[in-house]
């Protein structure tokens, strides 16, 4: 477990660690990176590198929290990766089910997997799930995801690497859109950030901008939070036509 900086949660749990890459979104994946990082350092988590690993020695920690957290589950991995077992995904839905008081953000790049196994899982209300989708060729994942028992759906939109011109989103609860960031990062244009925006607002669904990734990015080079002294500061910037969106789902306020 660990405080996060993601502007969307509060903590992360990493019951699994490691995957592969599935798709353009993946290309500069920052959980490759930073385990790089702590393998380099000696983490014995990430002894194996990047190779998909599962923990059932972090599957307590849950029960530790004393107060009511927000929790990205596996921000380092993907709970549906192929060669993550039926079976520890139960053993972790598990855990969630029996610890009601957190909000669990399950992400996914996977979610055909999802349907593959989603009748041997207990979809209580406390998990989200969400999917990652970074331009108009992976809107297919928001059917496949809407399709899904989970009772809060959300999509990240990040790095958003790419217009989005078919914007529909059937059963979804939260949008979360987001530039790359990184030495090597993708562009971000406003006009893809705006049509998912007023897609949102006229369905009435809660739109969390995160940032631009990087400041050259960001369409107002006055914009106050790429300052990071700024209480709103993130990554590039995150005011969108002068305005900062950090919309939660209700269920959540």
């Amino acid at each position: 477990m660990a405080q996060s900086n993601i502007e969307w949660t509060e903590l992360t749990w990493n019951p699994v660690t490691g995957c592969t890459k599935i798709s353009p979104g993946c290309k500069f994946c920052y959980a490759e990176t930073m385990t790089k990082r702590l393998t380099a350092m000696g983490v014995e988590k990430y002894r194996d590198g990047f190779k998909v690993r599962t923990h059932p020695d972090t599957l307590t920690i849950p029960f530790t929290w004393k107060k009511s957290r927000i929790v990205f589950v596996n921000s380092m991995s993907d709970l549906f990766h192929p060669e993550v077992s039926i079976e520890f995904i139960q053993a972790v839905f598990a855990v969630m089910n029996e610890t009601p008081q957190h909000i669990y953000q399950v992400l996914t790049k996977r979610p055909d997997r999802v349907l593959e196994v989603s009748a041997l899982l207990n979809w209580s209300k406390n998990i989200w799930l969400g999917t990652s989708v970074e331009n108009e060729d992976y809107t297919f994942r928001i059917e496949e995801l809407s399709n899904s028992p989970a009772q809060t759906k959300f999509l990240s939109i990040e790095p958003l690497i790419g217009p989005i011109a078919s914007v529909d989103f059937p059963n979804i609860d939260w949008v979360i859109v987001g530039g790359e960031s990184g030495q090597k990062a993708r562009p971000l244009k406003k006009e893809w950030v705006s049509v998912i925006k007023d897609s949102c607002e006229q369905k009435c669904i809660p739109f969390f901008f995160k940032q631009w990734g990087k400041a050259k990015f960001n369409s107002n080079q006055n914009d106050p939070t790429i300052d990071p002294a700024h209480p709103k500061h993130a990554k590039g910037g995150c005011e969108l036509e002068g305005k900062v969106y950090r919309a939660m789902p209700k269920k959540a306020a």
